[in-house]
């Protein structure tokens, strides 16, 4: 267990029972479905799944950019630093975002106004948040660029978005973000669309700010390789719901969930040899239009039995102490290697079934 993980008992974010909900011409779809996660101070929480495992929806719904309303149904508690943030109003929230919580969202194209320049995006915080004059807040703007790793930062100031290369606006997203030095920084996929060596770079960049600004830091991604050895913690989430949580280390050597064993096998590796063809999870998320009934990895799990169709397992700790202590927990009735989960498996290969197509019993479960 790390400093930073055995903080996490009076945590900076405690985030409980989370649901949010959009409307949809064929019912409701649970994008998030009852998560529950706590982030410490100066931690660094990663936040891993597949697309449409409402990574990206959990994120928005605790920064509160996500309006309830007759289309979107949102229930659950979020407070951070102990004050409720579903009880702060609009014209508090202008000033929470930015100081307290700030958020890097996938695509920095979007995140930038293509009429702005790169100067007046960074300075409009820092003048609106912390009340700097014009040139006081353009300086800390172009020390904010050479921070995040821009060269020439004050002639970029006077450049617009599509001047910069995409890794160059990631950054520019990024010192936005890191302008009021907020206490929590939400990172969503941050390095999507860039290339491995400034994937890389942006990475380092955010250990290092965590580090020297003692910044917590909430690490979306859907690759298990990006939030391994830049994270205290992971929470594996699939299909609205956490699957498994514990330490990075711990749910690296150690994953209980076949979900999060599936993810791993997945993952190219150097010692494979040439042409190694990689594994893949066979079918696909589950409609999350319709009522969730037993687990809802069952349809694309080799473990999977009769039980896993009728009863959905609760996020239960596998080791002595609670959530917050950093516990490993997992949603499984038959996890990865235990007697329970081997017996599961090894009856499934005997029987002939497989993750796709997989029958139990007389039910077919997809």
């Amino acid at each position: 267990m790390t400093d930073k993980t055995a903080r996490a008992d009076a945590p900076l974010l405690q985030a409980d029972n989370i649901r949010t909900g959009f409307a949809t011409a064929r019912g409701q779809l649970r994008a998030v479905d009852g998560v529950s996660i706590t982030v410490a101070a100066g931690e660094t929480l990663g936040i891993v799944g597949e697309s449409g495992s409402g990574k990206s929806v959990l994120g928005r719904t605790i920064m509160g950019l996500l309006e309830k309303g007759p289309a979107i149904d949102i229930t659950g508690t979020v407070t951070f630093a102990g004050r409720d943030l579903a009880s702060m109003k609009k014209s508090e929230m202008k000033h929470f975002w930015g100081p307290e919580v700030a958020m890097v969202f996938q695509d920095p194209m979007t995140s930038l106004n293509p009429f702005k320049r790169i100067g007046t995006h960074i300075t409009e915080s820092l003048r609106f948040h912390l009340g700097m004059k014009k040139d006081a807040a353009r300086d800390r703007a172009a020390e904010l660029l050479s921070m995040v790793g821009i060269p020439e930062a004050k002639r970029r100031l006077d450049q617009f978005p599509h001047e910069l290369s995409g890794g160059m606006r990631q950054r520019v997203v990024i010192a936005m973000a890191l302008a009021c030095e907020p206490k929590l920084l939400i990172a969503d996929e941050p390095t999507t669309a860039l290339d491995v060596t400034v994937q890389k770079q942006i990475l380092d960049l955010l250990a290092s700010l965590n580090d020297s600004l003692n910044m917590a830091v909430i690490l979306i991604s859907h690759d298990l390789g990006v939030v391994s050895g830049r994270s205290d913690r992971v929470a594996v989430m699939y299909a609205g719901s956490v699957m498994e949580t514990a330490a990075t280390e711990e749910i690296f050597s150690r994953p209980r969930h076949p979900y999060t064993e599936a993810l791993m096998a997945a993952i190219p590796r150097l010692e494979h040899p040439t042409h190694t063809v990689l594994q893949t999870i066979p079918g696909g998320l589950p409609d999350m239009t319709k009522p969730m009934v037993g687990c809802r990895f069952a349809a694309r799990c080799k473990y999977a039995q009769e039980k896993c169709l009728t009863d959905d397992p609760e996020l239960a700790s596998g080791a002595t102490g609670d959530r917050t202590s950093g516990a490993h927990e997992f949603a499984c009735h038959f996890p990865v290697d235990t007697p329970e989960g081997m017996a599961a498996l090894v009856a499934n290969e005997e029987a002939g079934t497989t993750a796709a197509g997989l029958t139990v019993g007389s039910r077919e479960l997809v």
